[in-house]
């Protein structure tokens, strides 16, 4: 209002504390009316970044959605296979003759000549028993063939002058009879005891422990003065003795390399401990079945071992001669297994993702030979996830090369 109006209406004017009028009211409102507009405008602004980042941020979720939701893969392709190969086996090296040596008679250990790992041959000594209970046996059993043998001597005599008396009629034929069959079982009493005589003679050299071969002495479980009890069914073995060259090399081979192995066929022989050297045997004995449980063949190895470079009982690895189904491998990972049968996952030039079905030549554990369902240029997935399927797009996290296939 202005002072006119005041003083029509009868209000004093209002002056300021210097005594200066008040500002004219439009003027107050104009700037309240700017000072809307300038939050107005802030509030608009700070809506706009609000929005904004809402957008970048659902982009960027989705962005990183997407990224996550991308498979990548590992690809190799088929190698090829030249025909020939070796299938490598875990075998046992045994040797070609082993024996653990038991006593024969009952006994103390007087005395033992070997050690582990020294080399005997056929008929050397081992070790001596003290048999006294067999030595008093014997001479007893001497003593009592000899008493036989006297009174056998008396018995013919007799036998003799009562057939002359018989031919005079001195005598019926019944005495005679007597004296016959009292010579006769004089006779047997002294084979039985010269049979007696033998047998602890045989025992008696029982007591010398021989080597039954030529080899090398893997144990010794006895010492002197130690109670050595005759047979091997609850007594502990003396010595152990294993002939060392030629060896044994027993091999577990599967059923599906079963048609590929030969009498006389050539084998490498290769152990951990001895990096670099290969050792060369041939096959001697086939088994005539495959053994149920296990479904594998066994084969024996014979291995010639000069220089005694393998010991019996050491693990070794066996190659042996295969010979390839098919011209196509690929790693043993690579297969999926689905109700509709084995499938191979391929990606082609577009990322997406086909399931072959395939025909598995053969087994080779670590690789297959596929009969048909893929080509040599294909590029196969190697530990596919369970859940791929037809179509699914993928990314290759490695390209492929020979050198990542099968091999």
């Amino acid at each position: 209002m202005t002072e006119k109006t005041h003083a029509s209406l009868a209000i004093p004017a209002r002056d300021t504390e210097d005594g200066h009028a008040l500002p004219p009211r439009n003027r107050e409102w104009k700037r309240a009316k700017i000072a809307i507009l300038i939050v107005l405008v802030l509030l608009a602004i700070g809506a706009l970044r609000t929005v904004v980042a809402d957008i970048l941020q659902n982009r960027s979720v989705a962005d990183t959605t997407q990224q996550n939701a991308r498979e990548y893969v590992n690809v190799v392709t088929p190698k090829q296979s030249d025909g020939t190969g070796n299938t490598l086996l875990p075998g046992t090296l045994r040797g070609y003759v082993e024996s653990p040596i038991y006593a024969r008679a009952t006994g103390y250990l007087l005395h033992w000549y070997v050690d582990i790992g020294a080399r005997v041959k056929q008929g050397q000594l081992l070790a001596d028993l003290d048999t006294p209970e067999i030595d008093q046996e014997l001479a007893q059993a001497v003593a009592q063939r000899d008493q036989i043998n006297s009174s056998l001597g008396l018995a013919k005599s007799s036998y003799e002058r009562w057939q002359q008396l018989r031919q005079r009629d001195a005598v019926s034929q019944q005495e005679l009879d007597e004296r016959q069959s009292t010579y006769t079982q004089d006779v047997a009493n002294l084979a039985a005891a010269e049979a007696n005589v033998r047998r602890l003679n045989q025992l008696e050299s029982f007591k010398r422990i021989v080597a039954p071969f030529d080899g090398v002495v893997t144990q010794r479980n006895v010492d002197v003065g130690d109670l050595i009890d005759a047979g091997s069914g609850t007594s502990r073995s003396l010595f152990a003795l294993a002939q060392s060259d030629p060896l044994r090399v027993y091999v577990q081979l599967p059923q599906a390399y079963a048609q590929n192995v030969s009498v006389g066929k050539d084998v490498i022989v290769t152990q951990a401990e001895l990096p670099g050297k290969q050792f060369h045997g041939s096959i001697s004995h086939i088994s005539g079945a495959i053994d149920v449980p296990t479904r594998s063949l066994q084969i024996e190895v014979r291995l010639p071992n000069p220089d005694g470079a393998l010991r019996p009982g050491a693990y070794v690895q066996v190659a042996v001669p295969a010979v390839a189904h098919s011209d196509i491998i690929v790693p043993g990972n690579a297969l999926l297994f689905r109700a509709e049968g084995p499938r191979i996952a391929v990606v082609d030039s577009n990322g997406v993702v086909h399931l072959h079905k395939v025909v598995i030549a053969q087994d080779l554990g670590q690789t297959l030979e596929i009969e048909s369902g893929i080509d040599a240029n294909d590029k196969v997935i190697i530990n596919p996830s369970d859940s791929i399927a037809d179509g699914d797009r993928v990314q290759i996290e490695q390209p492929s090369d020979n050198s990542k296939g099968a091999s």
